[in-house]
């Protein structure tokens, strides 16, 4: 366990540099959640470290696998120094611990909800979870484990996120491609969807 965790750390430095920041959330019956913050210029990244320790296993699946099944990380970029997005390691973390909480298998297209915005003054309240291999790529285990995969997301507006639920994850990223949308800017607002 311990191991995967130095693995999936040391991924994430070769990917995105040196942290400059980290916190660590524990909820009840769960393993430790860190974040980690990397800051690239004008970009924080946010990254999870924990999510991956268990494999993800289907909610009707009747016995959960120990060693195989889908594992992962969050990656959430912004732009710095605009607004106090600081504040997103709480919800951060409870989406990284939902797989254990809640028996949900995160993957892309998937949206998560934590219910309040995700740092002040922001409109978002969920993510999109969008593909994997831009920022930090795969990293493969000993078999039979499944490779750990770093999700980035991105934050949706609660009207985005009912858009999104009609339409598709697909339709969605088209319209914010379409419109120019800044999916960094801390402060934006919904994308048109008319």
């Amino acid at each position: 366990m311990a191991d995967v965790l130095a693995l999936v750390e040391a991924r994430l430095r070769t990917g995105l540099g040196e942290p400059d920041a980290r916190a660590a959330v524990t909820f009840l019956g769960t393993d430790r959640v860190e974040v980690l913050r990397f800051t690239d210029g004008d970009v924080v990244r946010y990254a999870t470290l924990g999510m991956s320790v268990h494999p993800m296993t289907d909610p009707t699946a009747a016995l959960a696998d120990p060693v195989k099944g889908p594992r992962a990380e969050l990656v959430l970029s912004v732009r710095g120094g605009i607004a106090d997005t600081d504040k997103v390691l709480r919800p951060l973390a409870v989406l990284a611990a939902s797989p254990q909480v809640e028996g949900l298998v995160v993957a892309p297209g998937a949206s998560l909800d934590v219910g309040e915005p995700l740092w002040p003054g922001a409109q978002f309240t969920s993510v999109l979870v969008a593909e994997p291999g831009g920022l930090v790529e795969d990293l493969d285990l000993d078999e039979p484990m499944d490779p750990v995969r770093f999700l980035p997301l991105l934050p949706m507006t609660p009207n985005e996120a009912a858009w999104k639920r009609v339409h598709g994850a697909g339709a969605l990223q088209e319209r914010w491609l379409s419109s120019g949308t800044d999916l960094r800017d801390p402060l934006r607002k919904s994308v048109s969807l008319d």
